[in-house]
C-alpha cells in the first residue's frame, strides 16, 4: 500500500531555518494558547497545562507570564526542558516546539507583556508579587500547516474526495532557529 505522501501530486515537505522559521513561528504561535509541557524526560507522563504565549522575540524566544508559586515554575527550576504544543484550528496550524525554559522576575518584561485580562490570575495587577516571566529558548520544532489557507485546503479536500485522488493542501517540516 502506498503512503499518502507518495500519492501527493505536489511538494508537501519543507524544513524551515533561521528567518523563515522565525516567521512561521510567529504566524502559528504568537499570542496563542498552547499546551506547555514540563518533566518531559522522566519517562512518566509529562505535566501539561494551557499557557498563553505573549511574545516571540527576534531570536525566536517565546515569553509567557506565570505565577511564581506554580507547580510549573518549580518543575522548570528542577528540569528546564519543555515542549509546547499548538493547534490553531481543527485541520491545520499544528506546531510542536522543544526548548529550554527559564524563570525570572524581570519587572520591565512583566510590564511589557502585561494585559488587563491577566488581573484574573494576578489580582494585584502588574505589580502583583506572584508574577514571573518564563522565557523559552526553542532548539527545534515541527509544524503541519496548509500552503494556501483553510478555504483552499477545504476545496482541495472536497475535490480530491470527489475524484478519488489525494489533493491535500498540507505542508510539514522541521523548524530550526
Amino acid at each position: 500500500m502506498d503512503s499518502i505522501n507518495k500519492q501527493q501530486p505536489e511538494q508537501n515537505h519543507a524544513d524551515l531555518y533561521d528567518q523563515e522559521a522565525l516567521e512561521k513561528l510567529r504566524e502559528l504561535c504568537e499570542k496563542k494558547t498552547c499546551f506547555f509541557c514540563t518533566e518531559i524526560g522522566t519517562g512518566e507522563p509529562f505535566k501539561t497545562r494551557p499557557m498563553s504565549v505573549q511574545k516571540i522575540d527576534e531570536q525566536g524566544h517565546l515569553w509567557c507570564l506565570s505565577a511564581s508559586d506554580s507547580h510549573k515554575n518549580q518543575e522548570i527550576m528542577e528540569d528546564p526542558a519543555v515542549q509546547l504544543l499548538f493547534q490553531g484550528s481543527a485541520h491545520s496550524d499544528f506546531v510542536m516546539l522543544s526548548g529550554y525554559a527559564q524563570v525570572s522576575k524581570d519587572k520591565a518584561v512583566i510590564k511589557e507583556l502585561w494585559e488587563p485580562i491577566m488581573k484574573v490570575w494576578f489580582t494585584e495587577g502588574v505589580d502583583d508579587p506572584r508574577i514571573s516571566v518564563i522565557e523559552v529558548t526553542v532548539y527545534e520544532g515541527y509544524y503541519w500547516d496548509t500552503k494556501h489557507g483553510g478555504f483552499v485546503a477545504f476545496v482541495k479536500q472536497l475535490a480530491g474526495a470527489a475524484m478519488g485522488k489525494t489533493l491535500d493542501d498540507s505542508i510539514e517540516g522541521k523548524i530550526k532557529l
